[in-house]
């Protein structure tokens, strides 16, 4: 999975920088698509792999993560 999301970017980028250096008829519609293509295909994907494993509550400021980074800090 990792691999696709690879050539994703790659396929993605490349498409923004020619649509962007090249001057043809249909370079816009490059840049579109390959922002289109992070947007919506690549940085999903990215997300989804990264964070499938995860749990959220330790990302979220509640009350039990704020006393645990203070207990921390007078640790320290």
């Amino acid at each position: 999975m990792k691999k696709i999301i690879t050539i994703l970017f790659i396929l993605c980028f490349s498409s923004i920088f020619l649509g962007y250096f090249l001057e043809l008829p249909f370079s816009e519609k490059l840049i579109g698509f390959g922002v289109c293509g992070l947007f919506f295909l690549a940085f999903p994907l990215f997300a989804y792999v990264h964070w499938k494993d995860k749990n959220v509550k330790d990302y979220m400021l509640t009350k039990e993560n704020l006393d645990k980074m203070r207990n921390r800090e007078e640790k320290n």
